[in-house]
């Protein structure tokens, strides 16, 4: 009976971490989002405060990133003629796509030996960590979600470089992340009073 019980109360909580892992329904509206993981406005609110990061730029630079998928991997490379798939293109992963080598640095700075690239409070925490070097190691605005995306995805070292100016198609996705970020930000404007309200205070309508 108790091994039954066990083997029960197994498939219930891979059943519900399953859920808890599916990217929300609506990726293109902010609000939505937040309301569905009701969870992730806190974990961005703390980005927020911690690091001096607008909250709809980390969100709009990882609707670029993974789709908010917790899994998400880079395409796989190939060999000999594109015929053998041989690893990945690169080491990302996770909501982020951080790679192993800058989320190494960023457990060791920030002290969060504990962090994995799945899990969404410490993926956006990355985001936050990443975002306040971006400014200060190369004066970039963090509320500039264009060119922080160009730093994320070049690093720092190729954006002072101006590897970004040979790649177009990266130039073209970077304006595609800001304009995501001036319509998450005219989102989160219509609902955020609200998801900053407590259980007592939306269970009782105040």
């Amino acid at each position: 009976m108790r091994k039954k019980f066990t083997f029960i109360l197994l498939i219930v909580t891979i059943f519900f971490m399953g859920c808890a892992n599916k990217p929300p329904k609506n990726i293109t509206n902010l609000c939505d989002i937040f309301y569905e993981k009701n969870d992730w406005y806190d974990a961005a609110a703390k980005v927020r405060d911690k690091w001096g990061v607008p909250i709809h730029v980390p969100m709009s630079m990882m609707y670029q990133e993974s789709s908010f998928r917790h899994d998400a991997k880079p395409p796989k490379d190939y060999v000999f003629f594109g015929l053998i798939p041989w690893g990945r293109v690169s080491s990302a992963y996770g909501y982020s796509q951080a790679k192993t080598i800058t989320w190494k640095d960023y457990k060791k700075e920030a002290g969060r030996r504990g962090a994995d690239r799945d899990n969404f409070n410490d993926a956006i925490d990355f985001m936050g960590w990443f975002i306040s070097k971006t400014h200060s190691i190369n004066g970039i605005s963090k509320w500039d979600a264009n060119a922080q995306y160009l730093n994320y995805h070049e690093g720092w070292g190729g954006y002072r470089r101006g590897s970004h100016h040979k790649k177009p198609w990266l130039i073209a996705v970077a304006k595609k992340v800001k304009a995501r970020s001036i319509t998450y930000a005219a989102q989160l404007k219509t609902c955020e009073a609200d998801l900053k309200k407590n259980w007592f205070q939306k269970l009782f309508g105040f």
